[in-house]
This record gives C-alpha cells, sequence and structure tokens, in this order.
C-alpha cells in the first residue's frame, strides 16, 4: 500500500464516519483505509466480507489511479427506456399486418414482432439498440 497523507486519510474517514452514500464507496474507502493503518488484506477481507483478490484490486487501482477508481463506474438504475418516437413506431408496426412487411405469416406474435423489429429496424439506426 502506497503512503496516503494526512488530507487523503481524512477524506476515506469522513466517507466511512458519514455512511452516507454509495456503500459500494464506502466500503472501497474502508479497505483503502485500512490498508493504510497496516491491516493484512486477509484480515481485511473478513472485516468487508469479500475476498482478499477483490481487497488487493482495491488498493492496486488506488495506488494507481488515487480516489477515481473508489467511486463506481456505473450509475446502475434502470435501463434507458424507448423515446417516444422508437415507440410510435414499434407501436406502427405492431398494428400493420406481417404480409405488409413481406412476411408470411397472418398475425404478429410478441417474439415474432421483437424478431422483426431488431432485425429490420436495426439497420435504420435508432430502434433497438443494443
Amino acid at each position: 500500500m502506497a503512503e496516503i497523507d494526512g488530507d487523503e486519510g481524512q477524506r476515506l474517514l469522513r466517507t466511512i464516519r458519514r455512511g452516507t452514500g454509495s456503500v459500494v464507496t464506502w466500503r472501497r474507502d474502508q479497505m483503502v483505509l485500512l490498508s493504510a493503518q497496516g491491516m493484512p488484506v486477509v484480515k481485511i477481507a473478513e472485516v468487508t466480507f469479500t475476498s482478499a483478490d477483490r481487497v488487493r484490486d482495491v488498493i492496486h487501482n488506488f495506488n494507481a489511479d488515487g480516489f477515481e477508481p473508489l467511486h463506481p463506474k456505473s450509475k446502475g438504475g434502470r435501463p434507458r427506456t424507448l423515446t417516444l418516437p422508437e415507440r410510435r413506431e414499434i407501436k406502427k408496426t405492431a398494428k400493420s399486418r406481417p404480409a405488409e412487411h413481406g412476411l408470411p405469416f397472418s398475425t404478429w406474435s410478441p417474439a415474432k414482432l421483437a424478431d422483426f423489429l431488431v432485425t429490420e429496424k436495426q439497420g435504420e439506426g435508432s430502434l433497438m439498440r443494443h
């Protein structure tokens, strides 16, 4: 573990004491602070209920890049929803008959509609992004 200065230690301690915000950030800060205080990796893993490899990764990332890696990259939450024009296009296609699109069946099943939207509309750029 690289040495941390007083300001860095105070910053870590503030996050841990406050106990608000992301649990992931709180736990990572705790790992770094315990390591800076000389606690062995295996003991830190026990205290933080994670693996020794995970603790080593967090410490390595902190040593390499400072505080940036302690904060989760993912914002989490619900995946991006479709835009209004995308929803309108899906509705328009669902109300149409498959034969209008050169398909050999008379009604849409949810699976057939989804397959059509993904394969046919993907080339148009906006609909059904991956």
